[in-house]
């Protein structure tokens, strides 16, 4: 089956010539009629299988040109780099089309978005924090939405977005068509489309965990971090056709040590994207990698759902996640477009547990590959690998009270005073050694 098949207009066909497409993937293909029909779909398809396309040619077939400047179009996203990489795919497939589309997300100013959501906006694409902020700021109005597509939900519950996401669609109008396309589905993720779906069509193109066909894994066991930096400079080193890799870190902190790294062995070839990063520097870093400035780009799992780049040739798994659907995602990051990809994962014997339910998630077991006879096996333990020695902590019984002394000292004899009531007479005994009586008073 081709895009022509599809029942797609001339501008959109035109758009897909020159992009270079001629075959939809399979959710393409099965969610497109569903979703012209005007019912709510519910698309469950792994990362890297043409998910965007899926309801975004539905979507452009149906659109229509409006004065009204409100938005018709709402696309919820959860990252930044994916609002970006969206707004580039509407652009992509309206180049012969009158569409004005715009994206807004955190980590930016949000008075240059606001000015811009009042002008003419047909198709908006946000992220829900800073979208939900725009709304109670008064700046844009939603009255006008007749199509809400949430893209990644599983991933935005993920990152804490449930109030913003419920919040949002509540002020949207009630009769509008609902998509909602994620990876994996949650008791969250079923909660709400019972919610805010009208009887939905679940639309299953890839089940969750299944690897995919055109993607070579493979695994090594390392016993810690130092050799594998030793294993990663080795592999980077031999494999020339390592032209544009992604490698994934579980943690920020994991993500800077390694950069520190490999910046030392392949300066100005390595560049790095976390959540602390501001934004400018991802999207250059991003750009640098696209270009081929950079040849390997470390990233965590939280980029890895908004990271659409082209032509990756190796996913790296520095280390193995704790979430086994992560792994899925991050070597979804290859292998995409019908092209041959390779996923290395570096595994410790302490990822046991992390291992198994990654392969029992896939129901595929990963070829493990010995590891190369002139590795350095390092015995340098990082500070997080070092053996914990846990000090007895032996608590002193605290003495009875009836056991304690007196909180002061005991006055010297010399100090000691009693309160003695002394006479007149006494008193000038004392001071002038005989009685002293007092003269008479006069009349």
């Amino acid at each position: 089956m081709t895009f022509g098949d599809l029942n797609l207009n001339t501008p959109l066909r035109n758009a897909l010539d020159e992009l270079g497409f001629t075959k939809p993937t399979t959710i393409q293909q099965r969610a497109f009629s569903v979703i012209m029909s005007g019912q709510d779909v519910c698309g469950i398809a792994q990362t890297g299988t043409g998910k965007t396309f899926a309801y975004l040619l539905p979507t452009l077939r149906q659109f229509k040109f409006t004065k009204e400047k409100h938005p018709q179009v709402l696309i919820m996203v959860p990252t930044r780099e994916l609002v970006v990489q969206v707004v580039e795919s509407i652009k992509k497939l309206t180049t012969y089309m009158s569409v004005e589309v715009m994206g807004v997300y955190g980590g930016v100013n949000m008075n240059p978005q606001m000015a811009a959501v009042q002008n003419k906006v047909d198709i908006l694409v946000a992220t829900p924090g800073r979208l939900y902020d725009i709304i109670l700021s008064g700046a844009l109005k939603v009255k006008s939405i007749k199509k809400l597509i949430i893209d990644e939900v599983d991933e935005m519950l993920n990152l804490g977005f449930r109030m913003q996401l419920t919040n949002i669609m509540d002020l949207l109008p009630p009769r509008r068509q609902n998509l909602m396309f994620s990876a994996t589905i949650t008791e969250e993720v079923e909660a709400m489309i019972k919610t805010h779906f009208n009887n939905p069509i679940m639309i299953e193109a890839a089940p969750t965990g299944t690897p995919l066909e055109n993607i070579d894994q493979v695994l090594y066991r390392v016993p810690n971090f130092n050799t594998k930096v030793n294993l990663l400079e080795l592999l980077i080193t031999r494999d020339e056709s390592m032209v544009k890799t992604l490698i994934f870190a579980g943690t920020k902190k994991l993500a800077d040590d390694l950069y520190e790294q490999l910046q030392a062995k392949f300066p100005d070839k390595v560049g790095i994207i976390h959540s602390n990063k501001e934004q400018n520097h991802r999207f250059n870093t991003v750009n640098q990698f696209q270009a081929g400035h950079y040849r390997f780009l470390i990233a965590t799992d939280i980029i890895a759902r908004g990271l659409d780049i082209a032509e990756v040739s190796h996913v790296i798994n520095f280390d193995t996640p704790e979430v086994p659907e992560n792994y899925i995602h991050r070597i979804g990051r290859t292998g995409r477009a019908d092209k041959k990809g390779i996923a290395i994962l570096l595994t410790k014997d302490q990822e046991t547990e992390e291992l198994a339910a990654i392969e029992a998630l896939m129901n595929y077991r990963i070829p493990e590959a010995p590891l190369p006879e002139d590795l350095e096996i390092s015995d340098v333990l990082t500070e997080d690998e070092k053996p914990k020695v846990f000090m007895r902590n032996t608590l002193v019984k605290a003495p009875k009270r009836e056991d304690a002394g007196p909180a002061f000292h005991q006055k010297l004899a010399k100090n000691m005073k009693t309160n003695q009531k002394v006479s007149h007479k006494e008193k000038m005994m004392l001071k002038y050694g005989k009685p002293k009586k007092r003269k008479p008073r006069k009349k």
